[in-house]
């Protein structure tokens, strides 16, 4: 009699290689996609298709600042903002915005973003 004990594990290697060749083609896919996005070529929102920044203080900061200073200015994992305008200037807070302090990162919003948030924050004292 025949020892067919081998045909499970030859169904399974050919799964198996049939998956590593299903999973390669994939990448290769997705690996196009990332590099797209770091060169700038990836999904962009209809803001930033257009150009357009919002000059919505209150929007920018909700979306941007918020999780760390508070819906309401008042603090949390950053410092509280309700009269940020009476100890730094608008330049001096645009400075912060763009380039960053302490553990906040440079970069959570664009130019025009910081100059709109600058501006209001700085009328908060």
């Amino acid at each position: 009699m025949k020892n067919n004990a081998a045909v499970p594990y030859a169904i399974i290697a050919v799964l198996g290689i049939l998956t590593v060749i299903v999973i390669s083609f994939i990448g290769i896919n997705q690996r196009e996609d990332i590099q797209q996005a770091e060169e700038g070529g990836g999904e962009q929102t209809e803001e930033t298709q257009e150009g357009e920044t919002s000059d919505d203080p209150e929007a920018i900061f909700s979306s941007n600042c918020a999780s760390c200073h508070g819906a309401d200015l008042s603090g949390g994992a950053g410092p509280d903002l309700t009269q940020v305008g009476s100890s730094l200037s608008q330049e001096e807070i645009q400075d912060i915005i763009i380039n960053g302090q302490g553990s906040m990162p440079a970069g959570m919003a664009t130019d025009a973003e910081a100059e709109v948030l600058a501006s209001w924050l700085s009328e908060k004292q």
